[in-house]
C-alpha cells in the first residue's frame, strides 16, 4: 500500500464509524488533536475520542480533499489536507471542517498514522 492509498483507506475507514476498521491503521503511539484543541495520545486514548465522535454524530459523511504530500519517503509521509464532515447531532443537521496535517510512518511494513492535528480553515 502507498501513502496515497493509506488516505484512501484511512477516509473509507472514518465513514464506517467503526473504531475496528480505524484501528489497523493507527499506530500504538498514535497522538490524535481534534479541532477543538484536545489531544489523545495513544491508541487507547484516540480509540475512546473516535467512539465518543461516532456516538454523537450519527449519519456522518467525512471527506478529506486537497491532500499535499510535505514529505513522502519509504519510511515516513507527511501531508496537509482539508476535511468536511456532516451529520446529525441531537437528531439537528450538523456540519464542519477545516485543514489538517498527518503523519504517517511505517510499521511492520504498513503505514500507520502516528500524529494528526486538526484545525480550522484557513482564512
Amino acid at each position: 500500500m502507498t501513502a496515497t492509498d493509506f488516505v484512501k483507506q484511512y477516509e473509507a475507514a472514518l465513514a464506517t464509524q467503526q473504531w475496528e476498521a480505524i484501528r489497523p491503521l493507527m499506530h500504538a503511539n498514535a497522538s490524535v488533536t481534534f479541532s477543538d484543541g484536545s489531544v489523545h495520545k495513544g491508541r487507547a486514548a484516540v480509540q475512546k475520542a473516535f467512539q465518543r465522535n461516532f456516538a454523537a454524530i450519527t449519519d456522518e459523511t467525512y471527506q478529506i480533499t486537497n491532500v499535499h504530500w510535505l514529505l513522502d519517503s519509504d519510511e515516513t509521509a507527511v501531508y496537509l489536507f482539508d476535511f468536511n464532515w456532516k451529520g446529525k447531532i441531537n437528531g439537528q443537521s450538523a456540519s464542519g471542517g477545516g485543514r489538517g496535517t498527518s503523519v504517517l510512518v511505517r510499521d511492520n511494513g504498513q503505514w500507520k498514522l502516528i500524529a494528526e492535528h486538526l484545525g480550522p480553515a484557513a482564512s
